[in-house]
C-alpha cells in the first residue's frame, strides 16, 4: 500500500497524540474534518493503524527490570517453532518476541518488578518452554531511547 504525504502526516501526528480530536488533526494537516476522518478510517481498515493505546511509564507501574533474552531452540521444525511461539505469545511478562537470524533463534523482551521476580520467571517459565536449548539474559542497565513511534518519512 502506497502512503501519500497526507497519510504520513496523519500517522506521525496520531503517534504523538492518539487522543487528538479529528478537528485538531484536520486543522494540523490542512483538511476539513470529513475527508480527514475518512482518511483515518481508511488507514484503520487497511491495517496501517492497528489500534490506539496509552503509553505507560513501566517503572511507575512497578516494572523496574527489563531484560532481553536470547533463546536457541533445539529443533527447527515448523511445528516446534510454532509451539514455542504460541507459548511465548501467551506470557504477559514477555512484552515482545522476535524470530531472529544469527546465533540465536528468538529475542524476547521481558519485564519484571525486580531481579528476584525475573529470576523466578526465567527459571520457572522461560526455561520450561518447549524446545529450549539455550538462553542468555541481557539486563538493561539504562534505557536510552525506548520505542515511542515508528519513523514515518515524508
Amino acid at each position: 500500500m502506497a502512503l501519500g504525504p497526507t497519510d504520513k502526516r496523519i500517522l506521525s501526528l496520531l503517534q504523538s497524540d492518539a487522543r487528538m480530536t479529528n478537528q485538531t488533526l484536520a486543522d494540523e494537516i490542512g483538511l476539513s474534518p470529513s475527508p480527514c476522518w475518512r482518511k483515518v478510517r481508511k488507514l484503520e481498515e487497511d491495517g496501517v493503524i492497528q489500534g490506539y493505546r496509552a503509553v505507560l511509564n513501566r517503572k511507575k507501574i512497578g516494572l523496574g527490570v527489563m531484560v532481553f533474552v536470547r533463546v536457541t531452540i533445539d529443533s527447527h521444525s515448523e511445528a516446534d517453532a510454532r509451539r514455542f511461539e504460541q507459548e511465548v505469545a501467551a506470557l504477559d511478562d514477555v512484552v515482545a518476541c522476535y524470530s531472529i537470524g544469527g546465533d540465536a533463534d528468538f529475542l524476547l523482551q521481558v519485564v519484571a518488578p525486580d531481579l528476584d521476580a525475573y529470576a523466578e520467571f526465567a527459571m520457572a517459565v522461560i526455561r520450561r518452554l518447549p524446545g529450549i536449548k539455550e538462553m542468555q539474559s541481557m539486563f538493561v542497565l539504562k534505557e536510552i531511547k525506548a520505542l515511542a513511534a515508528w519513523p514515518v518519512k515524508a
